[in-house]
């Protein structure tokens, strides 16, 4: 018998070598603030490092240096000192990705925070991708119902369209998120909450989503508590997740609430690694950011995503820096309006202020020549509000104005939708041909 026939297999040869090599651990140098100041440890950013021995927090490299790297902790930063023991998990967060995915709620790494046991998923994928060619993106040409009238008729949204949903605190965003969520034709929906306050979570899933809605949702959840970097990945991780059914062929409705908390947390982290404040104290690279993860979704290849994002404007000011990025790069914006709430006027939908930039490619030119009249009916009657309003209208004055205060009941009704009112966009726009004709035409 010949030496030869004791040779070891290579690729057991090489897991062997690797399982005998020392294993490399850095050690905290500085916590300052948000950040944790690592040397000794060869990592990139985006990799995964755990902090500490007995208490143990995970972290991500955000940034580099001749020195080290700086992390951005994924929990509490209690307990950790200079001198603790950090070691690299050498890859980036994986995210989970199939069908086992519906009906969980995630946090902002993937990971199940249900109480429903492990996930059941076919394979881990990882958070970085690049947006689609944009040559290789299919036209937008198809409309995607979203079971609320107004926004299927006056602001009708294409299949693979990112639509704004713009508004101060307490409007109403989050309930107008809850009745597209139930009434949307899209094949798998994906939610995620940024920023929520806990105690809203719960009766989001249970009474504003319902079980029916959840049953084909995913939702991603971190809540305003947690670390700012913990709540930026939320909103990667619920894209990615949105991504993997779109390679699948899906047609996807992806939910942000909201946009506006990704960038605050972006803030946070760039302040924490040193970028110097720019436009109302946000670093540069909040607005890449922003267009990064706007611009990963929309159509593919073969499925598409629809994305609804909240954006909270700060003092109702719908021109502050995040408001107004947001608006440059989605497809289109829908206005809720505080007088309207204020007077229970639900959804608070300000359909003159609201646009999509694709309805006129997605809906036939009836349906066009319907959306405009009830619009010129409505913007009439606007432009004569003053004059209504301290009784110097005069009836017959012009027609247009006319017919918006002798239907005013009507007009109302229309735009008006309840909570648990879904509405079938077929149904919809009948209604709204109903209501044109009662209007004369316009």
């Amino acid at each position: 018998m010949t030496l030869t026939a004791f040779r070891p297999h290579p690729a057991r040869f090489a897991a062997a070598l690797r399982a005998a090599a020392p294993e490399r651990v850095g050690i905290v140098t500085a916590v300052l603030g948000l950040s944790v100041d690592v040397a000794g440890l060869h990592c990139a950013v985006g990799d995964l490092v755990t902090i500490g021995d007995e208490k143990r927090v995970d972290a991500e490299v955000v940034a580099t240096t001749a020195d080290g790297v700086r992390c951005m902790p994924l929990g509490r930063l209690d307990g950790i000192y200079a001198g603790c023991a950090v070691r690299s998990h050498g890859q980036p967060v994986l995210v989970p990705t199939g069908s086992g995915l519906f009906g969980r709620v995630l946090d902002g790494l993937g990971r199940p925070i249900d109480g429903l046991g492990p996930l059941d998923v076919d394979r881990f994928v990882s958070l970085g991708n690049e947006s689609p060619s944009v040559m290789l993106r299919r036209r937008i040409d198809t409309p995607v119902q979203l079971g609320v009238r107004v926004l299927d008729t006056l602001t009708t949204v294409g299949r693979g369209q990112r639509m704004g949903l713009f508004a101060g605190s307490g409007v109403g965003k989050s309930s107008l998120l809850s009745m597209i969520a139930r009434g949307t034709d899209a094949e798998v929906s994906v939610i995620a909450l940024v920023g929520e306050r806990g105690r809203e979570v719960r009766e989001f899933l249970e009474d504003d989503l319902g079980a029916e809605g959840l049953a084909r949702s995913v939702v991603v959840v971190a809540t305003s508590d947690e670390p700012a970097l913990m709540r930026l990945r939320a909103a990667f991780v619920a894209t990615r997740i949105a991504e993997s059914f779109r390679e699948r062929g899906a047609d996807v409705m992806l939910m942000m609430d909201s946009v506006t908390r990704v960038a605050m947390a972006q803030r946070e982290i760039g302040l924490s690694v040193g970028e110097p404040p720019a436009t109302r104290g946000y670093p540069p690279s909040t607005f890449s950011v922003l267009a990064q993860l706007l611009e990963r979704a929309g159509t593919g290849e073969n499925g598409s995503i629809t994305g609804i994002y909240t954006v909270l404007v700060e003092g109702d000011d719908h021109n502050e820096p995040i408001a107004d990025a947001a608006r440059s790069i989605l497809d289109g914006h829908v206005v809720l309006d505080r007088a309207l709430a204020i007077i229970g006027h639900y959804p608070a939908v300000d359909a003159l202020g609201s646009i999509s930039r694709v309805a006129s490619k997605v809906i036939a030119p009836e349906q066009s020549r319907l959306a405009e009249a009830l619009r010129t009916v409505m913007a009439a009657r606007k432009n004569a509000q003053d004059l209504i309003d301290i009784g110097a209208y005069r009836p017959g004055t012009n027609p247009l104005v006319d017919a918006a205060l002798t239907h005013q009941d009507a007009i109302e009704a229309f735009l008006r939708q309840s909570m648990n009112d879904y509405t079938p966009a077929e149904e919809a726009w009948r209604h709204l041909a109903g209501l044109v004709a009662k209007l004369g035409g316009a």
